[in-house]
């Protein structure tokens, strides 16, 4: 296996497994674990596990020039994209959440244009307005239902995660193209814990570990070792490989696999708004993502 290869089965894997997370994310909150409080579950394990296998990789030291493109990374990448995450879909519906997070690779080219200074062509814009109108058009008109109490704010907090992420993928690039995956990302986690420390842990004491059902403890491990761990890890793998608008595309297929799963589970319901609405993004994100010479 070559190393794009490698980078975009590493990319496909993070989609199905957000996709799953973002059902089984929602069996945890808020009734057994509160949002912040998980987060902090969440980024102390991860930040321990990345520390115990950074002993396996290479011995680079950081310099201290990069260490607030570090701080940065960490804010968006862990703290502001964690806690307005799993706030967010503990106030609304995992198909929704899923939709929305669509809209991270309109954003990443927004960014990267700005950044890079890319040329916008007619394509581009109309594509970044269709993408934040099936936006709108969720957050606004998104029913909340008993699982969801407040979908509207849920899928704005989800949208905040969403741009958030984007920001993180434009940062850490330059990280990657300079420092090994595990000499860095530990410290990212690390700044990260700091962060989510004030918000998380009164909803950490919070939690009443003895009567917890099993499968609730195993949802959670789930989401530190494979939603936390492996997919930073795999995230890092395929952007050192691919841009990190091709590494944000990857992200459209979260809402089939999230789709699939919670409609399995009976977790969740397909409604016209949210069908409507996941088009739109997707043509939006399609026009966004797609050079001119492929539409004809």
């Amino acid at each position: 296996m070559n190393k794009r290869t490698l980078a975009l089965f590493s990319a496909t894997a993070v989609s199905i497994i957000y996709g799953l997370s973002f059902t089984i994310a929602k069996d945890v909150m808020p009734f057994y674990i509160k949002p912040f409080g998980f987060i902090l579950i969440r980024v102390i394990g991860a930040t321990i596990l990345f520390w115990l296998i950074s002993v396996f990789g290479p011995k680079e030291i950081i310099q201290l020039k990069d260490f607030p493109r570090i701080i940065a990374a960490s804010f968006f990448g862990v703290a502001l994209n964690m806690l307005t995450f799993f706030k967010g879909l503990s106030l609304t519906t995992p198909i929704s959440g899923a939709v929305i997070m669509v809209t991270t690779p309109v954003i990443v080219f927004l960014l990267s244009s700005i950044l890079i200074k890319e040329k916008f062509n007619f394509q581009k814009i109309f594509g970044i307005f269709l993408g934040f109108l099936g936006t709108g058009i969720l957050i606004l008109y998104g029913k909340s239902i008993k699982n969801a109490p407040n979908a509207t704010l849920g899928n704005i907090f989800v949208f905040i995660n969403a741009v958030s992420y984007a920001f993180y993928l434009v940062i850490v690039k330059k990280l990657m193209d300079k420092y090994n995956a595990l000499t860095f990302v530990k410290w990212i986690y690390t700044f990260g814990l700091i962060m989510v420390i004030p918000f998380g842990w009164k909803e950490y004491l919070e939690i009443k570990w003895s009567t917890m059902p099993a499968f609730i403890v195993y949802e959670v491990i789930f989401v530190v070792i494979f939603t936390t761990f492996f997919t930073y890890l795999l995230n890092l793998i395929s952007m050192r490989e691919l841009k990190p608008t091709t590494v944000a595309v990857f992200i459209y297929l979260q809402p089939l696999f999230a789709i699939l799963f919670a409609l399995f589970l009976g977790k969740d319901q397909l409604t016209w708004i949210k069908i409507i609405s996941a088009i739109i993004i997707f043509i939006g994100v399609f026009l966004v993502t797609k050079k001119k010479s492929q539409l004809l």
